[in-house]
């Protein structure tokens, strides 16, 4: 992939000018903490008589040998991680690694906090206000810009530490908790903070290498995710938020106060299923395959998709059906298509499903999961498909005195990632939430989705004919019949069929609405007599609101992409997915096909039959539930009688 035209090169003799600085960092300094409190030192195991404490270090400058020197009090990040193992007397390879990543990631900061210096003439204040001449106006404006420059400067450090020590990565994890030293005074006062409290995660956390590097990586993310909430608001920090710089040497990519990371791909086990394999469920598995093509269009130069760009794009939506429909099967179908398509192109491709598993007992833990999940997923260094199976189970519904303080967490958590302020759609990646209770799913959760894949398995005499030759395997000698094996599962014409279906509405409610305004109005061919008929849902159904009718356009514009990209331009990557993002938006432009009232009245009354099929149950479950405490309350109450007489 080519390089962007708007990062600026970070040059390496500009990092390496750095190294001594950071060296010195590593090896001492001292540092009282402003904001956090010391944890208590862990006492030292007792040893036998004769063997040290800690290594034994021979100097190499003359003179020096056998010579001990005096160390400054404070924090030595360096003794600490050679210290890790210490029953080895030799620094093993991932500590040593582990101290090269230190040293890069500080002299990274450190370059970056000169450029920044440079761009904002915060370099010339520096200068005149150690010449004693900084101008009384400007005191203000350097005090925003030393504080930026911190914000900076920390925020970099931790992004190059977690970039640099990904490939050390293994299973083991860390907690440890938040990033309290966080100073902004100024870039020195800033890394002398941030590196004290590395030393206090470390002291605490790091008994092996494996936890070494947790620690490392755990830290990074809260450093990071500490220093980027600071800086919310902060002023004169456009000029490092709005940039973005390129490390040549390690493929480091800084954009602004985005983590960096690298283009790792998961490790799936999963049972793929191909296509054809999914008997039914037309419109579903239509969209699903439409969308994993989508997702390839992703332009990782550019970060940004031209479907996103264009209109059309789905980046989440809910799948719903009965029990053993085939919502498993979909995600198996999807998850295939795109671990293959990325196999092809050489794209890094991630999937990850949210389960109960992540739901925990302690406060905050089931969000900060959830939050994890999405951050992987959304990573613009990968293509990305994250599933949240069973969502009815694992997200809690406000209001509800059966949701857990966990599930609860978890909607919070997934309602702002999928429509926040902060939400931004790149097209690298999806969300599809599956249930088989879409009642039980918070409303306004359920209404984040922007498109509906309704999972009703096989529906026709065909369609059971072919899963039960498709399950039935080829051990046995029954012949097949008069029957065209998989001739119903035709996609196009099958999803036709599908569309077509809902010119009018299926569920009963919806329909008296229809018929009601269809018969004071008559067609609806207009903006105004569609604008009706949504009105008249909205007085139907009061949970019929404007996100709803945000869906129903999104899914129009779906629709006038009414199209998939051709399968030989997933299999040659060099006739779409290598093309420049301009060549793919056009290319793309061209298949467009016009939107039309057919179109959006059918995606009215697919929206629509979703959510009054919801309501329907929602009440239905409710009512049910009024009436078993009635009965439990007359059973009760007879019982009591009884003992009393």
């Amino acid at each position: 992939m080519s390089k962007t035209s708007d990062l600026m090169e970070l040059r390496e003799a500009d990092i390496r000018k750095h190294y001594s600085a950071a060296l010195a960092l590593l090896d001492g300094f001292d540092h009282t903490p402003r904001i956090a409190s010391a944890r208590p030192s862990a006492p030292v195991a007792e040893r036998s008589p004769g063997v040290a404490s800690t290594r034994r270090f021979r100097s190499t400058t003359p003179g020096l040998a056998g010579r001990r020197t005096a160390r400054p009090e404070g924090v030595h990040l360096k003794t600490r991680v050679e210290a890790v193992d210490a029953e080895d007397p030799l620094v093993s390879p991932v500590q040593a690694s582990v101290l090269a990543a230190l040293r890069r990631g500080l002299a990274i900061a450190l370059a970056v906090g000169d450029t920044f210096g440079d761009a904002t003439g915060l370099s010339d204040l520096k200068r005149a206000n150690l010449q004693g001449a900084l101008p009384a106006a400007r005191k203000t404006e350097f005090g925003e810009l030393l504080t930026a420059e911190a914000l900076a400067v920390a925020h970099v450090f931790g992004n190059a530490l977690a970039f640099l020590l990904a490939s050390k990565a293994s299973e083991t994890t860390v907690e440890v908790g938040e990033v309290e030293e966080v100073l902004t005074e100024n870039s020195a006062l800033a890394l002398h903070g941030a590196l004290w409290a590395l030393d206090q995660s470390l002291e605490a956390h790091a008994s092996d290498d494996a936890r070494l590097v947790a620690t490392l990586a755990a830290f990074a993310e809260a450093l990071m995710e500490k220093v980027a909430l600071r800086a919310q608001g902060a002023a004169r920090i456009a000029a490092f938020a709005n940039a973005s710089w390129r490390v040549e040497a390690d493929d480091l990519v800084i954009r602004g106060f985005e983590p960096s990371r690298t283009a790792r791909s998961t490790t799936l086990t999963m049972t793929f299923k191909k296509p054809e394999e999914v008997v039914g469920n037309h419109i579903a598995k239509y969209q699903a395959l439409r969308l994993s093509k989508m997702l390839m269009a992703y332009d990782f130069d550019r970060r940004l998709n031209p479907f996103a760009e264009l209109g059309g794009f789905i980046f989440t939506f809910m799948g719903d059906g009965k029990p053993g429909t085939g919502k498993t099967t979909l995600i198996q179908m999807m998850a295939g298509l795109l671990h293959g398509y990325c196999e092809v192109a050489g794209y890094p491709f991630r999937y990850q499903n949210l389960s109960t598993d992540n739901i925990d007992s302690y406060q905050g833990k089931s969000g900060q999961n959830a939050k994890a999940f999405i951050n992987t997923i959304i990573d613009p260094s990968a293509i990305g498909f994250g599933t949240i199976d069973d969502i009815d189970q694992l997200a809690g519904k406000r209001g509800d005195r059966q949701s857990s303080a966990g599930q609860l967490e978890i909607t919070a958590v997934l309602m702002e990632s999928f429509t926040g302020a902060n939400t931004v759609v790149r097209g690298n990646c999806t969300f599809g939430m599956f249930s088989n209770y879409p009642e039980n799913v918070d409303d306004a959760l359920r209404q984040r989705a922007g498109a509906r894949f309704l999972v009703d398995g096989p529906q026709t005499r065909e369609d059971y004919i072919d899963i039960l030759a498709l399950l039935m395997g080829r051990n046995h000698d029954i012949p097949l019949g008069a029957h065209k094996l998989f001739s119903a599962q035709e996609i196009k014409r099958a999803v036709a069929a599908s569309f077509e279906s809902h010119s009018r509405p299926h569920e009963e409610g919806l329909i008296r609405v229809f018929d009601q305004v269809h018969a004071e109005i008559g067609d609806l061919n207009t903006i105004a007599k569609l604008g009706t008929y949504l009105k008249a849902i909205q007085q139907a159904d009061e949970r019929f609101t404007g996100r709803a009718i945000k869906n129903i356009t999104d899914a129009v514009k779906v629709r006038a992409m009414d199209f998939e990209l051709p399968d030989e331009w997933m299999e040659s990557p060099d006739l779409f997915l290598f093309q420049p993002y301009d060549v793919k938006a056009a290319m793309i432009s061209e298949l467009r096909v016009p939107i039309t009232v057919d179109m959006v009245v059918q995606e009215i009354n697919r929206y629509a039959d979703s959510e009054f099929r919801y309501a329907d149950k929602s009440d239905e479950v409710a009512i049910d539930g009024m009436v078993r405490d009635f009965q439990r309350q007359e059973e009760a109450k007879r019982r009591y009688l009884e003992s009393k007489g």
